[in-house]
């Protein structure tokens, strides 16, 4: 293994072990709580590198499969009666099934379109699920909300069973990055993404690779969004249909490196936290969007290729040298 396979393996072993103890070592609920949200944006910027990152597809509305989540498993849990403790949890995949389904139709018009095209329509369809989800009163409670059971735990451990359900939505998300990043499914999306007319014409089956790729990151987001429903126990569409959790997800893999499997991740440990400490103390002028649009501008004119691409090729540098 290089020597930067071995940075990567050591810190991936030590964030992994941390990130078990950390409800053991930290009981303050304010902070298992950054640590939920942390751990879901690890795993938002992850899915959503599966299909930005990889395929150079950029979408910028990913908070519409976030929000279809979040009522995908809302919904059946209302309809079905079902009470609060750990058995909405294992409704957390039906949400994930039915955003992909959902993800099928919306993925195959809009990857007929590249570049800018796509990028508003991706945006055109988010908009659209938040004014269905306003405006289908019956079906989803529109402006007044959706109520999820209440899920019955003490303050002192409410955090805690989240905390571990988004952990291990964020090592499944890591995982199938992972694994796409080695396979000849990952080779395909990264010939896409350096020339897709090229690998085209080689015998990539492009419209079903990038179609699968846009599933698999809807559907993961998806689930991601049923948990928080849940956790936030009760919803609102403009909250969970929300632009800034999309924008969120692009510049957290940004940040981090896209195209790399570690990039999401540690983008999303750097920005959340921050955003978070933002919002708790200056929420009321807004100062955290100010803080994430700059965020962008400095990322896009310093490090345009994130910092896990920068540190490695300074890395390679530095052992050419000795």
């Amino acid at each position: 293994m290089s020597p930067t396979g071995l940075v990567r393996s050591a810190s991936l072993i030590l964030l992994a072990v941390v990130a078990l103890a950390f409800p053991l070592l930290v009981s303050d609920p304010a902070s298992t709580n950054i640590g939920v949200f942390t751990l879901m944006y690890v795993g938002l910027a992850t899915s959503w590198n599966i299909m930005g990152g990889y395929t150079g597809y950029i979408s910028l509305g990913h908070a519409g499969f976030f929000g279809f989540g979040c009522y995908a498993l809302g919904l059946p849990l209302a309809h079905l009666h079902v009470g609060g403790g750990y058995a909405p949890f294992f409704l957390v995949p039906l949400a994930g099934l039915l955003t992909a389904l959902f993800a099928i139709p919306v993925g195959w018009i809009a990857l007929r379109t590249r570049a800018a095209t796509f990028v508003i329509v991706t945006i055109a369809v988010m908009f659209m699920l938040q004014l269905a989800a306003s405006n289908l009163i019956g079906l989803t409670g529109g402006t007044g909300g959706l109520r999820f059971p209440n899920p019955g735990w003490s303050g002192d451990v409410f955090n805690d069973p989240f905390y571990y359900a988004m952990l291990g939505l964020a090592v499944a998300a890591i995982a199938a990055s992972w694994w796409i990043r080695r396979s000849k499914f990952g080779l395909g999306l990264l010939a896409i993404r350096d020339d897709e007319d090229k690998a085209t014409a080689v015998g990539v089956p492009t419209r079903a690779f990038k179609l699968t790729a846009f599933v698999i990151s809807a559907a993961l987001v998806g689930m991601m969004g049923g948990v928080y429903g849940y956790y936030v126990t009760y919803v609102y569409p403009e909250f969970v249909i929300d632009p800034t959790i999309g924008i969120s997800m692009v510049l957290m893999a940004f940040l981090g490196g896209l195209g790399t499997v570690t990039g999401p991740v540690l983008g999303a440990l750097l920005l959340e936290p921050a955003q978070l400490w933002l919002a708790y103390h200056f929420g009321a002028i807004r100062l955290y969007l100010v803080f994430f649009a700059a965020t962008f501008l400095l990322v896009i004119l310093v490090l345009p290729r994130g910092i896990v691409p920068s540190l490695a090729v300074l890395l390679r540098r530095r052992l050419a040298l000795t």
